[in-house]
């Protein structure tokens, strides 16, 4: 996989902009995004373990994952599909959820796939965020869910 990733920053203090290329099609790369069976073994910061992984991926249709933190406790995920254009773009929401099913703040993921002639450029764009230090939070938690899917699709093309 290649590494190359890099973080804009300068795009406004409550987005976030993430780019990786990946040396894989961009069919795959948009398949491994948009299928639950293989998104569960991916996503997540460095050291989650996805519990539950549930996808409508469709305008309208709704996201939910539960994952569990190394130290035992667990977080929730959710979401609606807003665009699907394959093998090109999906947008959809995003919140945390407490145990109680409470939503926190909405943010909106943008996630573009471009071809590369053989390798994908992945551009992931998240806003607005409700301060400048969840953005920060989220940028460590996207650059290692971005690693272990680099492991995974490393893995799904051996």
């Amino acid at each position: 996989m290649d590494k190359q990733i890099s973080v804009v920053d300068g795009t406004g203090e409550r987005e976030l902009v993430i780019t990786r290329v990946f040396d894989a099609p961009r069919s795959l790369v948009f398949r491994l995004w948009t299928a639950s069976e293989h998104l569960a073994r991916w996503w997540g910061p460095k050291d989650y373990t996805v519990v539950s992984c549930r996808m409508d991926v469709r305008p309208g249709g709704t996201w939910f994952r539960r994952m569990r933190a190394p130290d035992g406790t667990e977080e929730r995920r959710r979401g609606v599909y807003r665009e699907i254009v394959e093998p090109d773009r999906l947008v959809f929401t995003y919140m945390s959820v407490d145990a109680e099913g409470n939503p926190g703040h909405e943010t909106l993921v943008t996630v573009t796939f471009a071809d590369l002639g053989g390798k994908t450029r992945l551009t992931l764009h998240q806003a607005e965020f409700e301060s400048i230090a969840a953005r920060g939070s989220h940028l460590g938690g996207w650059s290692g869910c971005l690693e272990r899917f680099a492991g995974y699709l490393g893995a799904a093309l051996t």
